[in-house]
């Protein structure tokens, strides 16, 4: 027997009752259906430099625009400015309580040394100290390798009587570049060691002049992996595949180290002060214990906070245990919108904020946390270690305070 047979034997309330029951099921069932939400649109996919995203996150805001402590910029390049440029720098020193700064922009040989020096010391006496550049050309053509003077017997002994003569014309430093090591080659085509020995006679000198190396050594570790979906740096590598040092032809990362270090190793009587923060600013375990092995090695924050800011635990226990071996860097010519977060980072306790007045991060896509450094920390990064290491800056510093003090009274 069929259903509607049977629906046909039900008694008439039966019938009736079914088919109110019918009704309100099918009405039921449609408002049901009808009262569900419609299947959201899903987002416009992004490229990854069109992604700004705004943190919801609210917290303590300290926009400090000036130092706690006078202040020694270890890593400038103020080469190229006009003297109206110059001047606007100086201002912003004078704002952000910066004594001094380090030029790494002595040139390669006396003339240009030379010139730079002048500009600097005589527009603005005293806030300037200049490092002499490591010159690898000597008399040869810049435009042909085959003629300089580094692929000639006897470099490192001329190339260490120059920074002997620079010295007297006021250097207080060598500048040491990444292109040793990852760009240099000898007349075979190959790359020329860090370590190699030619440059024992122009390390062992600047031991005996007392003045310290800055050295770019490298770059981040992400610059020796491949620029992949792993890679955290990969939108910068993106930008900038010139920066990429992975593959043939290019030692990695730890062999760079490793041979930067044997260097230092050499020479215990030498001050060498590496640049952003040794390239090792993402292990600073690593990075400690190469503190503890070489009394002589140094290193400077310029173009890491955003490293090491990423890391506020680890990173404040490393300055507070290594507060004599840590001067304060930046890189470039520092507008004061550069500077803030540097100082925010050092002496706040923020958290989350951008490392960068660049809407777009330069390194890497994530915030940073201070530190919240105490004063006696402070001091030392700011002033007390770079017064210690380079000649003349600490009486360049004296004398920045004495000025700024005489102004606070309105004396002459």
């Amino acid at each position: 027997m069929t259903s509607q047979s049977r629906f046909h034997e039900k008694t008439p309330w039966q019938a009736l009752f079914m088919l109110v029951f019918l009704s309100l099921a099918s009405s039921s069932l449609t408002c049901a259906v009808a009262e569900e939400p419609a299947t959201a649109e899903k987002p416009q996919r992004l490229y990854l430099d069109e992604f700004r995203p705004t943190a919801s996150l609210k917290g303590d805001e300290h926009l400090l625009t000036r130092a706690k402590f006078p202040c020694v910029n270890v890593h400038s390049h103020p080469g190229k400015l006009t003297p109206r440029e110059l001047d606007e720098m100086v201002r912003v020193m004078d704002e952000s309580n910066i004594a001094v700064s380090v030029s790494l922009d002595g040139g390669f040989n006396g003339a240009k040394f030379i010139d730079h020096f002048y500009t600097l010391t005589q527009l603005h006496p005293n806030r300037f100290v200049v490092f002499q550049r490591i010159d690898y050309v000597g008399d040869g053509l810049r435009d042909d390798p085959k003629t300089w003077d580094v692929h000639r017997p006897g470099y490192g002994v001329r190339m260490a009587d120059k920074l002997t003569e620079a010295v007297k014309q006021g250097a207080c430093g060598m500048k040491v570049w990444k292109d040793l090591g990852l760009y240099m080659k000898d007349l075979d085509g190959n790359l020329i060691a860090v370590d190699d020995p030619r440059f024992d006679p122009v390390w062992a000198r600047a031991g005996e002049l007392g003045i310290p190396i800055l050295w770019h050594c490298g770059d981040p570790p992400a610059f020796f992996q491949p620029t992949n979906e792993k890679n955290e740096r990969w939108e910068e590598l993106y930008r900038h595949p010139e920066w990429s040092f992975h593959g043939e032809g290019f030692p990695t990362h730890a062999e760079l180290m490793a041979a930067r270090n044997r260097v230092i190793a050499r020479h215990p009587e030498t001050t060498f002060i590496c640049a952003h923060m040794g390239e090792l600013a993402e292990d600073l375990g690593t990075l400690g214990k190469l503190l503890d092995k070489y009394p002589n090695m140094n290193v400077e924050i310029a173009a890491r906070v955003s490293e090491l800011g990423r890391q506020p635990y680890s990173a404040r226990k490393f300055f507070m245990k290594y507060p004599d071996r840590i001067l304060f860097g930046t890189d470039g010519v520092p507008p004061m919108s550069e500077l803030v977060p540097h100082f925010r980072f050092l002496e706040t306790w923020d958290e989350y904020f951008a490392y960068e007045d660049n809407p777009f991060p330069p390194q890497g896509l994530w915030n940073i946390y201070g530190l919240g450094l105490p004063d006696d920390v402070l001091r030392k990064v700011y002033n007390e270690n770079a017064s210690r290491l380079i000649p003349t800056v600490g009486e360049k510093v004296r004398k920045y305070e004495l000025q700024h003090s005489r102004q606070a009274k309105n004396e002459p």
